[in-house]
């Protein structure tokens, strides 16, 4: 039985309040939605940097890569 007041029991056994189980799906669904759960997120990061290599302005602060070219590179 329950304690008075809980609404849930962690993965270790503890109680946890209502707020604490709203807030731990919330986390669970961002990491999902963060780690490819939300799919095709790489694509447009990849898509991003093509796009601010192509401004000198941001690329002259990045180092240079092994063919001497300064470009973001991940």
């Amino acid at each position: 039985m329950a304690a008075k007041g809980t609404s849930g029991v962690s993965s270790s056994g503890a109680s946890m309040s209502k707020y604490d189980v709203e807030v731990e799906a919330r986390l669970k669904a961002l990491e999902s939605h963060s780690h490819g759960g939300g799919g095709g997120s790489g694509d447009k990061v990849d898509k991003l940097i093509e796009i601010l290599n192509g401004i000198k302005s941001i690329t002259d602060y990045c180092d240079k890569n092994a063919d001497g070219v300064r470009k973001i590179e991940l």
